[in-house]
């Protein structure tokens, strides 16, 4: 039996390593997800079922890709990573995880220590939803200002949305304009003017206006917004969600637009 001044020592170590474990390195890479089920992640998802695969190495937990959880606490990410955020929808593989290893692999991390994930999509929302003010913009706004508190600088949004706007003409016809206003807002609310906003064109839609939102997608002319096309990739549900390979496939050509384009705008 150990004597208990030694037992005392041992257990006043592990605690010790165990906060080290609990605080984030300080140089993180920020991204901000957000839009709406898509980005969230539907792969591998049938009804209310996720069926649990989650492909290696593209989507594996590494101890250097974190997540901001609910409860704006930094942890190991890991899929579904959306799962607590996207209400209490049943969330599959998005494109957050192969995005980060894929930067990873890459050494796109710019000498950060860790990818910091901040998940803040919601699904079935339409642009308006996420006009200054709202509930959804005013949380992802406090999500990512939290996120930097520990350390580190934002290096892109990941906007995936659109397919609620393709209902209603109005919403349609309107998508443009309130998606500049977004990419304005955000950046003086994060005071980061030269914010990256890559955005992800629609693969699909909930109604007869895809291409018009498409449209309004494309020719969106700001600076530092850029256009990764999901047109043409599988679904899962054969004709909204992606499937999971589908999600692999845009976070690997999310990363190589910030490999692009990142870079210039830090």
């Amino acid at each position: 039996m150990l004597p208990p001044c030694l037992l005392l020592c041992l257990v006043f170590s592990a605690g010790i390593h165990r906060a080290a474990a609990d605080v984030p390195p300080s140089n993180k890479l920020i991204f901000i997800l957000a839009g709406q089920s898509n980005m969230a992640g539907r792969g591998g998802v049938t009804g209310t079922h996720w069926d649990g695969i989650v492909p290696s190495p593209d989507c594996s937990p590494s101890p250097s890709v974190l997540r901001l959880s609910p409860s704006l606490r930094w942890e190991q990410a890991h899929e579904p990573l959306h799962q607590g955020i996207d209400g209490n929808r049943t969330c599959g593989v998005g494109p957050g995880m192969a995005f980060a290893n894929a930067l990873l692999r890459s050494n796109g991390a710019s000498g950060a220590a860790a990818i910091g994930l901040v998940p803040c999509a919601v699904g079935g929302t339409r642009m308006a939803e996420w006009a200054k003010g709202s509930e959804l913009y005013t949380d992802m706004v406090r999500r990512a200002k939290v996120a930097v508190e520990t350390g580190g600088r934002v290096g892109a949004v990941l906007w995936y949305q659109g397919e609620s706007d393709t209902v209603r003409w109005a919403d349609a016809n309107e998508y443009g304009r309130r998606m500049g206003m977004l990419v304005r807002d955000l950046r003086v609310d994060l005071a980061m003017p030269h914010l990256l906003l890559i955005q992800v064109g629609l693969a699909s839609g909930l109604g007869q206006y895809t291409e018009v939102v498409r449209e309004a997608q494309k020719s969106l002319k700001l600076r530092n917004v850029r256009f990764v096309d999901a047109m043409g990739l599988p679904f899962q549900d054969g004709h909204l969600h992606l499937n999971t390979q589908a999600q692999v496939q845009l976070g690997h050509m999310l990363a190589q637009s910030y490999l692009t384009y990142g870079t210039s705008t830090q």
